[in-house]
């Protein structure tokens, strides 16, 4: 399989990227989260919405990036889908958290165009993710990632997350042979992907 991963800006990478030439965009897109401190020395986040004081890896995405993203890529889930204007589809993918506490949503919604896949449920509780080792703020399951990337593409094919964060992405195609581009703008977050995905290789081949 074949792994690229670029450091930079997505979008003028995937300027060079041609149309319909990546099987699959699996991606969970930055929503612009409001971060504040809680006094106990802790970073908790709030709200939405807060492109202009969000972090370099937090700023919520422009319409431009998105028409590019759904030009370049025959099918497409895209997390956070409730956070953006994305075209009409008639399948939403769901994450059931099995979230427990009131103030915190039970379950995510990622937009997905691929033909032949209907609204699908993936039940996975938020507190057994929260037990696992965590990378990146936003780090979704690998086990999440893969049940996407094995519902719009089939072994083989070529994978793109624009927004790479720590590689959970790119993890989840080692472990389903798929071939993987990934771009992240962090440079911190780009080197814990890259080892992530590395190890990943490194052990699939001990099997």
């Amino acid at each position: 399989m074949d792994y690229k991963l670029y450091l930079g800006d997505c979008l003028e990478i995937m300027k060079s990227i041609p149309d319909k030439s990546v099987d699959a965009v699996i991606t969970d897109p930055p929503y612009g989260i409001k971060r504040f401190e809680t006094g106990f020395g802790t970073t908790r986040f709030k709200g939405y919405g807060a492109e202009k004081d969000g972090i370099v890896w937090d700023r919520k995405p422009e319409k431009e990036l998105f028409e590019t993203v759904l030009s370049i890529g025959k099918n497409h889930v895209i997390w956070g889908a409730n956070n953006f204007q994305l075209p009409t589809s008639e399948c939403f993918l769901v994450w059931d958290k099995y979230q427990t506490v009131d103030n915190f949503a039970s379950a995510e919604l990622a937009y997905c165009d691929a033909k032949g896949v209907t609204a699908k449920v993936f039940r996975y509780p938020i507190h057994k993710h929260n037990q696992t080792e965590k990378f990146h703020p936003t780090q979704k399951p690998v086990n999440l990632m893969s049940w996407c990337i094995q519902l719009v593409s089939n072994e083989g094919d070529t994978i793109l997350d624009p927004f790479m964060g720590s590689g959970t992405t790119g993890v989840a195609c080692v472990q389903t042979g798929r071939n993987f581009i990934g771009c992240e703008i962090d440079e911190g977050y780009f080197k814990i992907a890259e080892k992530r995905i590395h190890d990943a290789q490194q052990q699939m081949r001990l099997f």
